[in-house]
């Protein structure tokens, strides 16, 4: 499932590409027909994302809802631009040559889901080079959306309606804070008390996107590892000090996962490792999708069950 990385990085390439323009809006598929009648040729107006959704707002106080779910994602073409740079410690020097990544995270022209996971557009197209405009649609796109010169297909969401001012605010209250959204001591506070509120293992809080926005799967895996902290132990049980951390941490990881691309959860990665890291996920983690294999740290082999029905990865050695 796309992270809260993946749909800030949507957020900003509609900032970019779409916000400020009318957009033509269809459902080649069928499934969101009346939704488009209700948002064609309307001004959209800013786009934004917390946690796993995404809210862009129309004229008219119309807002279009997006969660990407399991198989959802965003495909782009056209002209087609980034307000996002890779920054920090995983920049490439001027003029290095582009490290794309193994499973097509860092890509521009689709964000989201896996691309082995759903029909994509032809492999063969390269960016900036089809042959008519707009482009057929290929696969089952669930709402199109269209300027003069770019176009964003989405396809496999777990929800996609058009809402009101009313309805928006009632799925934001849902939501627990997003450091990208949610910023300073206030948000902080609100995940800290939320956690040691809850006798809930802190493997499932940190997935509950009413305890905390945008954590899943990888993230959560790879958080608690960098904290040492067992995943079954109850929120309650935490100190402040631990549950803080955990915060200070998504932030730092949530904002490099925006600039970057792609979840990266190892510090200090230098040469070829950083090389590696970036184009292969198997190498930018601590535990996640390491079943078996002998932590990095301690060599215990790394622990897999299931936690609320999703694979749980960590070390029995080095979580305690």
């Amino acid at each position: 499932m796309p992270e809260g990385h993946s749909v800030h990085r949507i957020a900003r390439q509609f900032n970019a590409n779409f916000d400020g323009h009318r957009i033509a809006v269809s459902s080649p598929q069928g499934r969101f027909a009346d939704g488009a009648a209700l948002l064609d040729g309307h001004l959209l107006e800013e786009t934004f994302a917390v946690g796993k959704q995404m809210f862009s707002r129309f004229e008219h106080g119309l807002w279009l809802r997006v969660h990407l779910g399991i198989y959802g994602a965003w495909d782009f073409s056209g002209e087609v631009s980034t307000t996002l740079g890779q920054t920090g410690e995983y920049s490439r020097p001027s003029g290095s040559i582009r490290v794309e990544d193994s499973r097509g995270e860092t890509s521009l022209a689709s964000i989201g889901a896996p691309r082995r996971t759903r029909l994509r557009m032809a492999e063969h197209e390269a960016e900036g080079e089809l042959a008519a405009w707009p482009p057929e649609p290929v696969g089952a796109v669930r709402v199109r959306l269209l300027t003069e010169s770019s176009c964003a297909d989405l396809r496999g969401p777990t929800a996609c309606e058009v809402i009101d001012e009313a309805q928006l605010e009632r799925q934001l209250d849902k939501l627990g804070p997003d450091p990208l959204v949610d910023r300073g001591a206030k948000a902080r506070e609100r995940f800290v008390s939320r956690v040691l509120a809850k006798k809930t293992p802190i493997g499932i809080l940190l997935m509950d996107q009413s305890v905390v926005a945008g954590i899943g799967n990888v993230y959560r895996a790879e958080i608690l590892y960098r904290a040492g902290l067992d995943p079954h132990r109850p929120g309650n049980s935490l100190t402040r000090d631990e549950a803080e951390a955990l915060w200070t941490d998504w932030c730092k990881l949530l904002k490099i996962g925006v600039e970057v691309g792609q979840m990266m959860t190892i510090d200090g990665l230098r040469g070829a490792r950083r090389i590696a890291a970036l184009r292969n996920r198997e190498d930018r983690h601590w535990v996640y999708g390491r079943a078996g294999e002998p932590c990095r740290s301690c060599g215990t082999p790394v622990a897999l069950e299931e936690m609320q029905a999703r694979k749980l990865y960590w070390c029995p050695g080095c979580q305690h």
